[in-house]
């Protein structure tokens, strides 16, 4: 492979490497030869053939993996959020909120006209932005709060990374993690570094590791993490804000994406003295996915870097829908609406976890749209099984970064099963783990 790859300078040695993968002739994931072999070989100077090496890895060609090596880039897609497309089987995988516990914005409509906003006018709506000053303020010392308005989390994390990272730069996510967050770390060209989670979210150990191989950012969940259902224990987010302190400068984003409906309490990892961290708050799991609005807190420089990227006359959040989420979260019939609707889904899916723990499948229910089943065989061989009678379920390998214990899992979206259907499941999962080779565990055994 390494005399297929010609030049002499370092802008040829790379369009010869990107020819190689252009034509086949280097695929997804294969090994580049070491800069010293490949210098050696095309006998030019080492510094040419790292400067090869550092174009492409800008260009996302490649990436590198410390004593791993230098690697063709992995483009494949990753696995995305909601329905299967031209799917025949009960879709348990999707992720979404019930639509039936969506606020209904008919008559929040009326309260949204006003004066036509232009070029140049600020890009938060100023009543919306008093709101969520409060909303954030609860969380945050209020004196270090900047806000911006984004089009969702998902936006506000890839354009907080952005204006942060640069290819090849690591990213702390957690273990098994959310799919949106694999998804934006790729597309960056950053490099994910994995911190396992346990019942109480990120492990101090797996934190510090992380911080250690040099990572410029961490995205956490606090609460409702995605796919677990985990939360941060207040004693779990102060050890975390310890390990943080000797990291100042590390960008911390907050994802609390569950918020109004989540059962827990919040408790930050950001500490008082942390220098660039964002809270991010998204409208679209109690108003809806297609409320693409997301409120951002953040210190002050993180910010101003943000609002850069948010220009008005390019990408400004519409003032149309700022003002429509303001009118329904701002509306008291609406508010207890989203309180009942976050005790439902808690209350559904305590019910199945108690339903599966009687069919021989341990399982605690945690905070969020989803139920996580750890198993005790591989995730896709319980899956497999499960489609062979009508249900499509998310393996944990989709959302894992590592071939961790937390592979071995089962994201499944309960809430809107009726009771002979919850029914069905909790024994046609057993039974799928049962014929995985599992062994199942009788109810009130430890």
């Amino acid at each position: 492979m390494t005399l297929e790859i010609t030049g002499r300078s370092a802008a040829d040695i790379a369009v010869s490497v990107r020819r190689l993968i252009e034509q086949g002739a280097l695929g997804p994931g294969d090994a580049l030869p070491p800069v010293r072999t490949l210098a050696d070989s095309l006998g030019v100077n080492r510094n040419t053939a790292v400067a090869a090496y550092r174009q492409l890895t800008q260009a996302g060609v490649v990436v590198t993996r410390g004593r791993g090596g230098t690697h063709v880039a992995d483009r494949s897609p990753v696995a995305q959020e909601g329905f299967a497309v031209d799917s025949v089987l009960r879709d348990i995988a999707t992720g979404n909120p019930d639509p039936a516990l969506i606020p209904d914005p008919s008559r929040a409509l009326a309260n949204v006209v006003g004066a036509p906003v232009l070029y140049g006018e600020p890009v938060i709506d100023r009543r919306l932005e008093q709101w969520a000053r409060e909303w954030m303020g609860a969380d945050l010392a209020p004196e270090r709060i900047e806000l911006t308005i984004t089009s969702g989390a998902g936006d506000a994390v890839e354009r907080l990374l952005a204006q942060a990272l640069v290819r090849d730069d690591a990213v702390a996510l957690e273990d098994p993690c959310f799919l949106t967050s694999i998804h934006t770390v790729r597309v960056g060209g950053y490099r994910p570094v994995p911190v396992p989670i346990d019942d109480e979210g990120m492990t101090v150990d797996g934190l510090r590791a992380a911080l250690d191989q040099g990572v410029r950012a961490v995205v956490c969940t606090p609460r409702a993490q995605n796919p677990t259902g985990a939360g941060l224990s207040a004693q779990r987010a102060a050890d975390l804000r310890a390990v943080l302190l000797e990291h100042p400068y590390v960008l911390v984003i907050e994802d609390d994406h569950f918020s109004m409906l989540s059962r827990r309490p919040f408790h930050s990892i950001i500490g008082p003295e942390h220098r660039r961290w964002a809270l991010v708050r998204s409208v679209s799991k109690f108003l809806g996915p297609d409320m693409c609005l997301a409120v951002t807190a953040s210190d002050p420089d993180t910010a101003e870097r943000l609002a850069m990227r948010l220009t008005p006359g390019t990408t400004w959040v519409s003032h149309l829908l700022q003002r429509l989420a303001l009118a329904l979260v701002t509306d008291p019939d609406v508010i207890a609406d989203i309180e009942a609707a976050g005790a439902h889904y808690a209350e559904r899916n305590r019910a199945f976890a108690a339903r599966l723990t009687a069919a021989g499948v341990p399982v605690t229910a945690g905070d969020g749209l989803n139920l996580w089943v750890q198993l005790p065989v591989p995730a896709r061989d319980v899956s497999e099984q499960l489609m062979r009678r009508g249900w499509l379920a998310r393996p944990g390998e989709e959302f894992a970064l590592a071939q961790t214990p937390a592979a071995r899992g089962l994201r499944l979206t309960v809430h809107d099963l009726d009771e002979p259907d919850a029914e069905r499941l909790a024994t046609d999962l057993a039974a799928a783990v049962r014929a995985a080779g599992g062994r199942l565990v009788p109810a009130g055994s430890d």
